[in-house]
């Protein structure tokens, strides 16, 4: 009786290592270009995001005789109050203390009650739980992942009045321009020191860019390469509004 031998080929531990290598290779190429895509998704969930906001405004402002959400007036001053003054640029939704809407945050009982997550980057860079921060509207301070204008002319020591919160008509910024930039991605440095008052390091899309929801509703990618859109306070963050109010004025430019 004889026997055959078997066809079937096994491969060699040689082989195996260059299919290893060979896949090695593929995945190196292809993650990157998944992360870029991935990416790319975010930052258009957040421009998604941002026009919702503009929606809300424009319906805020025409329940409201053409004026967009403004104020209140802050509470105490204190070191950890991140809104010491009427109209300042900022990322809370509401107050230190009373735990009162303010910003962005005044649309919430209405204009963005339903789709309150909104007021949160799906691209942000450090971990944010977007609903414990809304669970502190009415009770604490609490922010969301965009600086808020409130058409402010600019005045950082007084408060601003309300010759800015019209619509139809925001004004003119500190440097003579057409106020046009009202929202856009936060992006705020700061040394880990200052982590004891609450101040926190707040980022998106990895600096690299940012959205803005302009007054006439449209949402534009502004390049952030150079930093232009970053506010950086080091360990002295005394000059944060006016820092923030610098990038809006950066992005009416554009």
């Amino acid at each position: 009786m004889s026997f055959s031998r078997s066809t079937k080929h096994a491969f060699t531990l040689i082989e195996l290592m260059v299919i290893v290598a060979i896949l090695a290779v593929l995945i190196s190429i292809l993650l990157p270009s998944m992360e870029r895509a991935r990416a790319i998704t975010r930052r258009t969930m957040c421009m998604s995001n941002l026009r919702q906001i503009g929606v809300a405004i424009y319906a805020y402002a025409d329940d409201y005789k053409d004026t967009i959400p403004f104020g209140p007036a802050p509470g105490t001053r204190t070191i950890t109050n991140f809104y010491p003054t009427l109209g300042m640029p900022t990322s809370l939704i509401s107050l230190e203390g009373t735990g009162g809407p303010v910003g962005l945050g005044l649309l919430l009982q209405k204009h963005l009650s339903n789709t309150p997550k909104v007021l949160f980057c799906p691209d942000a860079d450090q971990r944010v739980d977007a609903e414990a921060e809304l669970a502190k509207v009415g009770s604490a301070q609490a922010q969301c992942d965009y600086y808020y204008r409130h058409g402010s002319g600019g005045d950082m020591l007084h408060p601003s009045g309300t010759t800015h919160i019209h619509l139809s008509n925001l004004g003119d910024n500190t440097r003579g321009r057409p106020i046009k930039a009202m929202v856009m991605d936060a992006n705020y440095l700061c040394d880990p020191s200052l982590a004891v008052f609450h101040v926190i390091q707040r980022t998106n899309h990895r600096q690299e860019n940012v959205n803005v929801l302009y007054s006439d509703g449209h949402v534009g990618t502004l390049s952030n390469a150079d930093g232009k859109f970053t506010v950086d306070v080091g360990a002295s963050p005394y000059d944060s509004f006016a820092k923030m109010l610098g990038i809006f004025e950066n992005a009416d430019a554009k």
